[in-house]
Protein backbone atom coordinates (compact mmCIF):
# COMPACT_ATOMS: atom_id res chain seq x y z
CA UNK A 1 0.00 0.00 0.00
CA UNK A 2 2.92 2.35 0.68
CA UNK A 3 3.59 3.19 -3.02
CA UNK A 4 -0.04 4.30 -3.38
CA UNK A 5 -0.09 6.37 -0.19
CA UNK A 6 1.20 9.53 -1.89
CA UNK A 7 -1.71 9.60 -4.33
CA UNK A 8 -4.20 8.92 -1.54
CA UNK A 9 -2.68 11.73 0.53
CA UNK A 10 -2.88 14.23 -2.34
CA UNK A 11 -6.48 13.31 -2.97
CA UNK A 12 -7.34 13.60 0.73
CA UNK A 13 -5.65 17.00 0.96
CA UNK A 14 -7.68 18.43 -1.90
CA UNK A 15 -10.89 16.89 -0.56
CA UNK A 16 -10.29 18.66 2.75
CA UNK A 17 -9.71 21.94 0.91
CA UNK A 18 -12.81 21.43 -1.24
CA UNK A 19 -15.07 20.80 1.76
CA UNK A 20 -14.12 24.06 3.45
CA UNK A 21 -14.21 26.10 0.24
CA UNK A 22 -17.68 24.74 -0.49
CA UNK A 23 -18.95 26.60 2.56
CA UNK A 24 -18.84 23.84 5.17
CA UNK A 25 -17.64 24.78 8.63
CA UNK A 26 -14.50 23.21 10.06
CA UNK A 27 -16.60 21.07 12.40
CA UNK A 28 -18.82 19.87 9.53
CA UNK A 29 -15.81 19.11 7.33
CA UNK A 30 -14.09 17.15 10.10
CA UNK A 31 -17.29 15.23 10.85
CA UNK A 32 -17.69 14.33 7.17
CA UNK A 33 -14.05 13.24 6.96
CA UNK A 34 -14.16 10.89 9.96
CA UNK A 35 -17.74 9.59 9.64
CA UNK A 36 -18.12 9.18 5.88
CA UNK A 37 -14.53 8.16 5.05
CA UNK A 38 -15.30 7.65 1.37
CA UNK A 39 -13.49 10.00 -0.95
CA UNK A 40 -15.60 9.52 -4.07
CA UNK A 41 -18.81 9.89 -2.07
CA UNK A 42 -17.53 13.04 -0.36
CA UNK A 43 -16.45 14.58 -3.65
CA UNK A 44 -19.80 13.72 -5.23
CA UNK A 45 -21.70 15.28 -2.32
CA UNK A 46 -19.71 18.53 -2.11
CA UNK A 47 -21.01 20.15 -5.35
CA UNK A 48 -24.55 19.06 -4.46
CA UNK A 49 -24.24 20.73 -1.07
CA UNK A 50 -22.86 23.87 -2.74
CA UNK A 51 -25.81 23.89 -5.15
CA UNK A 52 -28.27 23.54 -2.23
CA UNK A 53 -29.57 20.28 -3.68
CA UNK A 54 -32.32 18.50 -1.72
CA UNK A 55 -31.02 16.22 1.03
CA UNK A 56 -32.45 13.14 -0.67
CA UNK A 57 -30.43 13.88 -3.82
CA UNK A 58 -27.21 14.10 -1.77
CA UNK A 59 -28.01 10.87 0.08
CA UNK A 60 -29.03 8.93 -3.03
CA UNK A 61 -25.91 10.09 -4.87
CA UNK A 62 -23.66 9.00 -2.00
CA UNK A 63 -25.50 5.69 -1.79
CA UNK A 64 -25.13 4.96 -5.50
CA UNK A 65 -21.49 6.02 -5.65
CA UNK A 66 -20.74 3.65 -2.75
CA UNK A 67 -22.69 0.69 -4.12
CA UNK A 68 -19.39 -0.92 -5.04
CA UNK A 69 -18.81 -1.55 -1.33
CA UNK A 70 -21.75 -3.94 -1.34
CA UNK A 71 -19.81 -6.02 -3.86
CA UNK A 72 -16.62 -5.65 -1.83
CA UNK A 73 -18.33 -6.80 1.37
CA UNK A 74 -19.97 -9.78 -0.32
CA UNK A 75 -16.58 -10.84 -1.64
CA UNK A 76 -14.85 -10.34 1.72
CA UNK A 77 -17.59 -12.07 3.73
CA UNK A 78 -16.09 -15.60 3.54
CA UNK A 79 -12.71 -14.19 4.63
CA UNK A 80 -14.10 -12.48 7.74
CA UNK A 81 -17.09 -14.53 8.92
CA UNK A 82 -15.00 -16.20 11.63
CA UNK A 83 -14.59 -12.82 13.35
CA UNK A 84 -16.99 -11.37 15.96
CA UNK A 85 -19.61 -8.97 14.58
CA UNK A 86 -17.95 -5.83 15.98
CA UNK A 87 -14.68 -6.69 14.26
CA UNK A 88 -16.50 -7.32 10.98
CA UNK A 89 -18.12 -3.89 11.34
CA UNK A 90 -14.72 -2.28 11.92
CA UNK A 91 -13.41 -4.01 8.80
CA UNK A 92 -16.42 -2.73 6.89
CA UNK A 93 -15.76 0.85 7.96
CA UNK A 94 -12.05 0.67 7.11
CA UNK A 95 -12.40 -1.10 3.74
CA UNK A 96 -11.30 1.11 0.85
CA UNK A 97 -10.96 0.53 -2.88
CA UNK A 98 -7.20 0.09 -2.89
CA UNK A 99 -6.97 -2.05 0.25
CA UNK A 100 -9.67 -4.34 -1.16
CA UNK A 101 -7.97 -4.54 -4.55
CA UNK A 102 -4.55 -5.42 -3.13
CA UNK A 103 -6.02 -7.93 -0.69
CA UNK A 104 -7.97 -9.85 -3.33
CA UNK A 105 -4.94 -9.93 -5.61
CA UNK A 106 -2.81 -11.48 -2.85
CA UNK A 107 -5.37 -13.94 -1.43
CA UNK A 108 -7.41 -15.76 -4.04
CA UNK A 109 -9.46 -17.72 -1.49
CA UNK A 110 -10.36 -17.53 2.22
CA UNK A 111 -8.03 -19.07 4.76
CA UNK A 112 -8.75 -22.61 5.94
CA UNK A 113 -6.75 -22.60 9.18
CA UNK A 114 -6.41 -20.19 12.12
CA UNK A 115 -2.91 -19.33 10.92
CA UNK A 116 -4.15 -18.41 7.44
CA UNK A 117 -7.00 -16.38 8.95
CA UNK A 118 -4.50 -14.46 11.08
CA UNK A 119 -2.23 -13.84 8.08
CA UNK A 120 -5.08 -12.47 5.98
CA UNK A 121 -6.44 -10.27 8.75
CA UNK A 122 -2.94 -8.94 9.47
CA UNK A 123 -2.48 -8.05 5.80
CA UNK A 124 -5.85 -6.28 5.75
CA UNK A 125 -5.09 -4.42 8.98
CA UNK A 126 -1.75 -3.20 7.65
CA UNK A 127 -3.34 -1.91 4.45
CA UNK A 128 -6.17 -0.31 6.42
CA UNK A 129 -3.70 1.49 8.68
CA UNK A 130 -1.71 2.97 5.79
CA UNK A 131 -4.84 3.94 3.85
CA UNK A 132 -6.62 5.50 6.84
CA UNK A 133 -3.57 7.53 7.91
CA UNK A 134 -2.82 8.58 4.32
CA UNK A 135 -6.38 9.87 3.94
CA UNK A 136 -7.21 11.31 7.35
CA UNK A 137 -3.96 13.19 8.02
CA UNK A 138 -3.91 15.13 4.73
CA UNK A 139 -7.69 15.66 4.85
CA UNK A 140 -7.40 17.31 8.25
CA UNK A 141 -4.44 19.33 6.98
CA UNK A 142 -6.48 20.42 3.96
CA UNK A 143 -9.33 21.52 6.23
CA UNK A 144 -6.92 23.48 8.44
CA UNK A 145 -5.02 25.05 5.53
CA UNK A 146 -7.91 25.43 3.08
CA UNK A 147 -7.38 29.15 2.56
CA UNK A 148 -3.64 28.72 1.96
CA UNK A 149 -3.70 25.85 -0.57
CA UNK A 150 -4.78 26.95 -4.08
CA UNK A 151 -7.18 24.66 -5.89
CA UNK A 152 -5.14 25.25 -9.05
CA UNK A 153 -2.53 22.82 -7.74
CA UNK A 154 -4.81 20.01 -8.87
CA UNK A 155 -3.38 17.56 -6.35
CA UNK A 156 -6.61 15.57 -6.40
CA UNK A 157 -5.63 14.33 -9.84
CA UNK A 158 -2.90 12.22 -8.22
CA UNK A 159 -5.58 10.24 -6.38
CA UNK A 160 -7.47 9.74 -9.62
CA UNK A 161 -4.32 8.39 -11.25
CA UNK A 162 -3.95 5.88 -8.39
CA UNK A 163 -7.46 4.61 -8.95
CA UNK A 164 -6.98 4.44 -12.71
CA UNK A 165 -3.86 2.35 -12.20
CA UNK A 166 -5.68 -0.09 -9.92
CA UNK A 167 -8.66 -0.17 -12.29
CA UNK A 168 -6.42 -1.14 -15.19
CA UNK A 169 -4.83 -3.93 -13.16
CA UNK A 170 -8.24 -5.30 -12.12
CA UNK A 171 -9.82 -5.10 -15.58
CA UNK A 172 -8.38 -8.49 -16.45
CA UNK A 173 -11.44 -10.03 -18.12
CA UNK A 174 -13.29 -8.94 -21.21
CA UNK A 175 -16.50 -8.52 -19.21
CA UNK A 176 -14.80 -6.20 -16.70
CA UNK A 177 -13.27 -4.19 -19.52
CA UNK A 178 -16.66 -3.92 -21.21
CA UNK A 179 -18.32 -2.78 -17.96
CA UNK A 180 -15.70 -0.04 -17.55
CA UNK A 181 -16.36 1.17 -21.10
CA UNK A 182 -20.13 1.13 -20.50
CA UNK A 183 -19.77 3.12 -17.27
CA UNK A 184 -17.58 5.72 -18.95
CA UNK A 185 -19.90 6.04 -21.93
CA UNK A 186 -22.96 6.42 -19.69
CA UNK A 187 -21.22 9.09 -17.58
CA UNK A 188 -20.36 11.10 -20.70
CA UNK A 189 -23.81 10.63 -22.28
CA UNK A 190 -25.56 11.83 -19.11
CA UNK A 191 -23.07 14.64 -18.38
CA UNK A 192 -25.75 17.34 -18.81
CA UNK A 193 -27.76 16.10 -15.83
CA UNK A 194 -27.75 18.44 -12.82
CA UNK A 195 -26.14 17.73 -9.45
CA UNK A 196 -23.56 15.34 -10.97
CA UNK A 197 -26.31 12.75 -11.41
CA UNK A 198 -24.44 11.41 -14.43
CA UNK A 199 -22.28 9.51 -11.90
CA UNK A 200 -25.37 7.82 -10.48
CA UNK A 201 -26.61 6.96 -13.96
CA UNK A 202 -23.21 5.52 -14.93
CA UNK A 203 -23.00 3.33 -11.84
CA UNK A 204 -26.57 2.04 -12.17
CA UNK A 205 -26.26 1.41 -15.91
CA UNK A 206 -22.93 -0.42 -15.64
CA UNK A 207 -24.10 -2.64 -12.77
CA UNK A 208 -27.38 -3.61 -14.47
CA UNK A 209 -25.70 -4.16 -17.83
CA UNK A 210 -22.99 -6.32 -16.25
CA UNK A 211 -25.53 -8.53 -14.47
CA UNK A 212 -27.41 -8.99 -17.74
CA UNK A 213 -24.29 -9.63 -19.83
CA UNK A 214 -22.92 -12.06 -17.25
CA UNK A 215 -25.78 -14.41 -18.12
CA UNK A 216 -25.62 -13.93 -21.87
CA UNK A 217 -21.94 -13.90 -22.70
CA UNK A 218 -19.88 -17.11 -22.86
CA UNK A 219 -17.73 -18.17 -19.92
CA UNK A 220 -14.57 -17.09 -21.75
CA UNK A 221 -15.58 -13.44 -21.23
CA UNK A 222 -15.31 -13.96 -17.45
CA UNK A 223 -11.92 -15.65 -17.52
CA UNK A 224 -8.78 -13.59 -16.79
CA UNK A 225 -6.91 -12.73 -19.97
Amino acid sequence: MAPLATGIAAWGLMTGVAMVKSGMSVVEALAMTFLVYAGSSQLAAIPLIMAAAPAWVVLVTGFCVNLRFVVFSLHLRPYLMHLPRWRRLVNGYLTADLSYALFTRRFARPGATPGEHAEQEAYLAGNYFVTWCSWMGPSVAGIALANLIPSAWGLGFAGVLCLVGVLCSLANTRLRQLSAVLAGAAAVAAYALPFKLNIVVAVAFAVLASFWLDRLLPRAWRQPS
